[in-house]
This record gives structure tokens, sequence and C-alpha cells, in this order.
């Protein structure tokens, strides 16, 4: 089997297993020669934020001189983005070599009555050896979906857990409730495990507390008190931290979201925590936020177009605010070009943003993706909310091409609501099609 045939299969999957027990995932792990054992693991959970955090914390240890790994989802373009060491995604030949061992003791689970693992767990599974052999120190490692039970709240013991901001999301599976939300993510939370979290929710910010005080574990609430925002620019955030030691330090991160400034004071007080006993550079530091390249989040990929990965309620408030954040002679006239998979709260997504921003047109598209919604669909909600144009266009590159004309001469175009369309516009973008 080739590296073309590993990643096709594993995208097959889904379509012939489901979700396992913790149980399933330490068998496999310890067949496996538990390859997670023995590195320094930081964990990170929530429901919006987690990406960007994990970035933030890589890009300091590495600062720090450390050896590190990554390991994040989805990914955007190539599979491999969600395993990278030392900053740089794995090789296709790390990627087959991991693939093969894992899938050789799947099936040898398999023949003793066993279930394949799902999509996720196989990615962890792989991903647990690929860093193990590259003998990384410090592993940054997001959950998938929710934390409790999540494949990766196997490991026992990290050295910090990670909770970032906590908004509705996969209620379906997590519950309709911040307070139950909260709960799954503070799963992750284990005795002698010092916790650092997102305290903006205050319902959710109780959950995590009650947790940490049940199982007695050090926890730091972070708040926007913590930090003062100086400046937001198309092309970066500025903040100071309002602690005595970095008052006069800025900090510059070079996406325009008001909410990175909270992920990166979260990554940093954790970092201080791991790194303490040893020299701090902050000046190390602070320029490795300021270089560092996050895709999805805010991000700049044409002279007039922005992606955003913002794909639930809590993420299209931190995108309005954001984007509102702007002056007003870089916001431009908007366009906005929205697409959504059935799984997420589009309608609610949708209305948010009709009744927040003052947008000049809508248009909407379909993912390649089986779930999903149908433009025709989407249209016709956002058709309910506003009054403004909304052009429905089922390919993407028609969709950009809309919504350039639209855009004129001073217009900007923000395209946002799933992962999944920001790898597509930076596929299509790659591809030359389209001269953005």
């Amino acid at each position: 089997m080739n590296y073309t045939e590993a990643v096709d299969y594993i995208e097959t999957i889904p379509k012939f297993t489901v979700k396992h027990p913790p149980e399933h995932t330490r068998e496999l792990l310890s067949r496996l020669g538990n390859p997670q054992e023995g590195i320094k693991i930081i964990h990170v959970a929530g429901t919006n934020g987690k990406g960007s955090v994990c970035a933030y914390l890589n890009a300091m240890l590495l600062a720090g001189g450390k050896k590190t790994g990554l390991f994040t989802s989805p990914h955007l373009v190539r599979i491999n983005e969600r395993f990278q060491i030392n900053g740089e995604d794995v090789s296709d030949e790390q990627f087959l070599d991991a693939f093969l061992k894992v899938e050789k003791a799947a099936k040898e689970y398999e023949a003793e009555g066993e279930g394949h693992p799902s999509y996720f767990e196989t990615l962890f599974l792989m991903g647990m050896l690929i860093f193990k052999e590259a003998g990384v120190e410090y592993l940054v490692m997001e959950t998938g979906l929710g934390g409790r039970l999540d494949a990766t709240n196997v490991v026992e013991k990290p050295l910090a857990c990670i909770i970032t901001s906590i908004s509705r999301d996969h209620t379906e599976y997590l519950g309709d409730t911040l307070e139950a939300i909260a709960g799954e993510k503070a799963g992750i939370i284990k005795p002698g495990v010092p916790v650092f979290f997102d305290g903006s929710s205050k319902k959710a910010a109780e959950v995590i507390k009650a947790k940490a005080s049940e199982l007695g574990v050090s926890c730091r609430e972070v708040t926007k008190n913590a930090y003062e925002i100086q400046e937001v620019h198309r092309k970066y955030i500025a903040f100071f931290r309002r602690s005595a030691y970095d008052k006069d330090v800025i900090f510059q991160v070079p996406m325009c979201g008001c909410y990175q400034a909270m992920n990166a004071e979260l990554a940093l007080e954790a970092s201080e925590y791991l790194l303490a006993g040893e020299e701090i550079h902050m000046d190390r530091w602070k320029e490795a936020l300021a270089e560092l390249h996050w895709e999805g989040r805010m991000e700049r990929v044409g002279a007039h177009i922005t992606v955003d990965g913002a794909h639930n309620p809590g993420a299209m408030e931190a995108f309005v605010e954001s984007v509102k954040a702007l002056d007003e002679s870089e916001r431009g006239e908007m366009v906005l070009l929205f697409s959504a998979v059935s799984d997420k709260k589009y309608d609610q997504m949708i209305e948010y943003l009709c009744e927040n921003l003052d947008v000049k047109a809508y248009v909407v598209t379909q993912i390649e993706d089986e779930r999903g919604v149908p433009a025709e669909e989407l249209a016709d909600v956002f058709r309910r909310y506003t009054d403004r144009p909304v052009y429905c266009k089922e390919r993407l590159e028609d969709a950009v091409r809309t919504a350039m004309n639209e855009r004129g001469e001073t217009g900007e175009i923000y395209c946002l609501g799933s992962l999944y369309l920001v790898g597509m516009m930076k596929k299509l973008l790659a591809g030359g099609a389209i001269d953005a």
C-alpha cells in the first residue's frame, strides 16, 4: 500500500465503523507499545480557539528550544497537516509508516471480534506513533470532539490541561446547554494536572472550577481583565498583558480576530507554567507569536479575500466582534461568502450575521461533502433574515467570481461558515483558476 492508498482508505473508515469507548483506544495503544508514554503532553479542549491556542503553545515551546509535536484537527487541504514536528507537517513516508503499523494492530484486534478504530481514533493512534518515533519532547494535543469520551483523553497524565472558549456546538453529542457542554470539555481534567481555562462564560467557568475542585487540582481562570487590546488591524491584533512583569511588552499576533488575544493569553500563561524554572526569553515568545502563520483563522488569502473557520454560533459572534473592531476604511463594503454542513446550527448563524453586520451582498455555495447543506436551502434562510441581495452558486468557483463582482472597487470578501469551505477556497486559489 502506498501513501495515496492509505489516505483513501482512511477517508472510507466512517462508512464501516463507529466511535468506540476509551477502553478500545487504550488496548490498541498497548498493542502499539504505548507510544504516548514518556512524552510531555499538553491537552487542549474547548469549542472555539483550540487550534489557535495549540499553535501559540507550539510556537513558544519551539522558541524555547524544545522539540515539539503538534496534533490538531481538522485539516484544510492535506491530511498530513494534522501532525507537525517542529512546526513542519510530517512527510508522506512518516504518515504511511505509522498507518501501516496501526492498521496491522487494528486487523489483529478485529480478528478477535473487536471493531476497527474510528477515523479520528486511527489518526490519534498514528499520531502517537509518529511523535514517539520522532523523539519529540513536548506534544501539544487538541481534542477531536468533546473531551470526556474523546480518544485523546486516554492520555493519563498530561503536563497541563487547557480549556478554551465554550459555546453551543455538537449539541446532539455534548448536550444543549453551556453547562452540559462545559462538563464534557472538563472531562479532560485529571488529578494532579493543573488546568488553565477561558473564563468568558460564567456558566461554563463554574462547571470547570467545580470539576477542578472535585479533583483537587490547580485552576487558573483567564478573563479579559488579563490583557488589553491596543490595536486591531487587518493583518494583526496588538495587545499587552496587565501583569506587572509584562505591562510594557506589546504582543502582536498576525490575525485580526479580537478573540486571538484571549487565545494567546491562555497559551502565554500555560507556557509560563510549563517552563517555570527555566530562563524564559519573553522577547523570543513575542517574536514567535508575531511570526506565526495559522491557516484558516481570519486569514488573508488574496488582496481582498479573508477566510475564517467560524462554524458555530459562538464563532460567529467572535467574527462579528472582530470585523466591527476594524477601522471602517479597512473593513470596506462587505460581501459574505458562506456555506455550512448540516449538523451545524446554520440557521442561527445566518440570523446572527444578518442582524449584526452591514453587508452589501451574500453569496452562498455548497461544500463538497455529503453533509454539505444545499446552496439553495442556505439561500432561502438568508432571504428570511435580510433584504440584501443573496446569490446562490453551487460551484465554489462561480460563487467566488460572483463575490468579486459584487465587492466592486473597494469591497472586501469574507468567506466563512465551515473549515471545509476554507479548505476548498485554498485549493481553488492554489490551482490558479481565480486570480485573488
